[in-house]
């Protein structure tokens, strides 16, 4: 099986580089394309990657072509790509809100996964959750779910909407812990502490706080009851932010990323 990646931004390098330095894909190396002749150049130093600048050459070798260029950029890029692929490939979407039948539409063909990714995969513990048209196999699905492990752990989903509803979540959700940490990081410095103390005490609670979570059978609700005690700090803290509002507000940021998402789609 060949794969290639179109497109070494951010998230497109993640992706293949965690496919890469996987056993996956049997020592062979994973084919990588983008515009950019320097970033081809860099690419092609590296081990695991065969890296092209030429569309032609590298996609009509591919099985399975995942698509990792801006939202924006994508009309162009199926411009560019479809005198040159087959019925028999597998295409793999990166792109956010962009549809499974844009795809379809724009290439002329059928058989295609929609995936909403998350930036965390540059650290192998990404969610990415993922659905397909109804001519995807179910070997063709487990074999791209076992790639879309390499970054982390994926989740299938029934439809598209849940691949918008991810976005508010997975997809977009790592700003809105940044943000919080970014408050908690000001608030410990306003107290005296150093940047490089502010840093410790910030990332080490976030860390503590998922593995207690992950570890455990117990509710969010129920670990807080378990720092909090009546009338004492917690309790007042949190107090504090249910008096301002602070659940719901994350509730709607959490929708808006959601809708703006369900908006993109309609625009393509």
């Amino acid at each position: 099986m060949k794969v290639l990646v179109l497109g070494a931004g951010n998230m497109g390098l993640t992706y293949a580089e965690g496919m890469a330095n996987s056993p996956f894909l049997n020592k062979r190396k994973l084919m990588i394309f983008d515009v950019s002749p320097q970033k081809t150049e860099a690419l092609s130093t590296m081990a695991q990657f065969d890296a092209y600048d030429s569309i032609e050459e590298c996609v009509p070798q591919a099985d399975v072509i995942f698509i990792a260029v801006k939202p924006y950029h994508s009309q162009s890029l199926f411009d560019s790509i479809k005198p040159y692929i087959n019925q028999d490939q597998l295409f793999v979407s990166l792109m956010a809100g962009v549809t499974i039948n844009t795809i379809q539409a724009g290439l002329g063909v059928k058989k295609v996964i929609r995936t909403m990714p998350n930036l965390p995969a540059k650290v192998g513990k990404g969610v990415t959750s993922f659905t397909e048209s109804k001519e995807v196999s179910r070997v063709e699905l487990l074999t791209v779910r076992s790639l879309l492990d390499t970054t982390g752990e994926s989740i299938h989903v029934e439809t598209e909407q849940f691949i918008d509803a991810s976005t508010g979540i997975s997809g977009s959700g790592p700003a809105y812990v940044f943000y919080f940490m970014q408050s908690m990081l000001e608030a410990a410095l306003k107290m005296g502490f150093s940047p490089n103390d502010s840093k410790v005490l910030v990332s080490q609670t976030f860390e503590g706080a998922v593995k207690l979570f992950n570890e455990s059978n117990l509710t969010p609700e129920k670990w807080m009851d378990r720092v909090a005690s009546k009338g004492g700090t917690t309790r007042a803290a949190l107090d504090s932010m249910e008096d301002n509002n602070v659940k719901e507000l994350i509730k709607e940021a959490a929708y808006a990323a959601f809708d703006r998402a369900t908006e993109l789609g309609k625009e393509k």
